[in-house]
């Protein structure tokens, strides 16, 4: 599909060197918004962004991490010094690292807070000023927190991952109450099985093995197919907010 809306828009994508943050980039890109490309690969960026031009979209690669304050600062100004202030921001970057609980991994679950909680919390305070501008100019002004449908379905041996995404999508309801007052919306977009390069990161064979019967039981979503879901999203009328948003393979439960 084509959303005419996203013409002329200014976006920050994150996690955006593979899977559904890849998508998202290419998708805005080809519907005429500029978009900012984070991420840790540099290379990776840079492969895709060189994708994105040769289809006569435009791309700024920035190599950040959103784990660390500095990075994200240096970040933010970058893509402010390139394009000015930006109206639409996706916090997809994320890490799933299951196993039991009682393994104790302080590593893993110190990861999983630092990306999908507190990264996209500083994604938040190093754009919030630019949405809320965006929004007063009369613009359309977007937050996009891509959580999953383990923020709501429980799952063995991934209770810090769901738990992480369950706060998630907390924090996009309470953000509501503070940014749709000043017409900004936030989504929260919570994807079932996709296919991504999320498992690879899964140092447990039992649950790696878990992971695999699952892709070859159910036919997945394709990172497109969320892609899809967030143009959409963020192209309805401004008045609309699309708040709250799961989507599943038909054969997910």
């Amino acid at each position: 599909m084509t959303y005419p809306a996203l013409a002329h828009r200014t976006a920050v994508v994150t996690g955006a060197a593979s899977g559904m943050g890849a998508a998202t980039a290419r998708l805005l890109a080809a519907n005429g918004a500029r978009v900012a490309l984070l991420a840790r690969r540099a290379d990776r960026l840079e492969a895709l962004a060189a994708d994105i031009a040769a289809d006569g979209g435009q791309a700024l690669t920035v190599a950040a991490d959103i784990t660390d304050q500095a990075s994200v600062d240096a970040a933010a100004e970058a893509v402010h010094a390139a394009y000015g202030s930006v109206d639409l921001v996706v916090n997809n970057a994320g890490v799933m690292l299951p196993n039991p609980l009682a393994d104790g991994r302080i590593d893993e679950w110190t990861r999983m807070v630092d990306t999908n909680l507190t990264g996209a919390l500083r994604i938040v305070r190093a754009f919030t000023a630019d949405l809320v501008g965006a929004a007063a100019r009369g613009r359309a002004a977007d937050l996009v927190n891509v959580s999953s449908i383990a923020s709501h379905v429980v799952f063995p041996d991934y209770a810090v991952y769901g738990a992480t995404k369950a706060a998630l999508t907390q924090l996009s309801a309470a953000l509501r109450t503070e940014l749709g007052p000043r017409d900004v919306r936030v989504s929260s977009v919570e994807p079932g099985l996709t296919d991504t390069e999320l498992g690879g990161h899964i140092d447990n064979p039992a649950l790696r093995d878990q992971l695999n019967g699952m892709f070859r039981a159910i036919p997945a979503l394709g990172a497109q197919d969320v892609a899809d879901l967030i143009a959409y999203t963020v192209s309805r009328p401004p008045h609309v907010n699309l708040r709250h948003l799961v989507v599943l393979p038909t054969r997910q439960a």
